[in-house]
């Protein structure tokens, strides 16, 4: 059956017809800021304290677009006869984020939990060099992380949480308790003596003193 000269422009029509008697969705961006869900990929921030200098992001990183740079420091002994260690003390941590391609590569790749993704995305600069952001602006966007979301409550306790638990339980039972600071002995159950009621008895006068 051949179609009907005009159905598609009547279609058409009608499609722009019902647009337009519903309400807008469009965000006025920037005025109304965008609600972004909270796995946003962003902009990736540095918690500097966790982070080993392991160098395991920087080698799975398939751009290349991070650098790192450190030293290493002698740590002396822990206890006497003990032997000393070195460790690795970060300098730079910086990320390209002109060659970034947002993968999350090095995020989970990092063992220590040094890298978060966070939802900020309005970082565009006029110059691409400042697109190189240095450990103390990686720093700044750790305050823009969102926090994790709440645990199924069906799910199974983290073994990290089950284990300090049961470490600080052990510590508790373990631990002597505390002496008594007025260092009277727990273990006499008997009362103290109490002196005889009533008045002091004065002196007596002796047998051959008569008055």
């Amino acid at each position: 059956m051949a179609p009907i000269p005009g159905s598609g422009l009547a279609k058409g029509l009608a499609v722009t017809l019902r647009t337009m008697t519903k309400k807008t969705v469009t965000e006025q961006y920037p005025d109304t800021q965008p609600d972004l869900p909270p796995r946003t990929r962003g902009v990736i921030g540095l918690f500097e304290e966790n982070c080993t200098v392991c160098m395991l992001c920087a080698r799975e990183c398939p751009d290349w677009c991070i650098y790192i740079d450190s030293h290493k420091e002698t740590v002396p002994a822990a206890t006497p006869g003990g032997r000393e260690r070195s460790r690795n003390v970060l300098d730079r941590f910086a990320i390209d984020f002109s060659l970034c391609m947002y993968c999350g590569i090095c995020i989970e790749v990092c063992p220590f939990d040094a890298l978060f993704w966070s939802p900020e995305f309005e970082y565009a600069e006029t110059d691409i060099r400042d697109l190189t952001h240095e450990r103390d602006k990686l720093r700044e966007w750790m305050w823009t992380v969102p926090a994790p979301p709440a645990l199924d409550p069906g799910a199974e306790e983290p073994k990290e949480i089950a284990a300090a638990r049961k470490t600080a339980e052990k510590l508790a039972t373990t631990q002597p308790e505390p002496a008594d600071p007025t260092g009277s002995d727990k273990t006499n159950t008997q009362p103290p003596t109490e002196p005889p009621a009533g008045p002091p008895a004065g002196p007596t006068a002796s047998e051959g003193d008569a008055p």
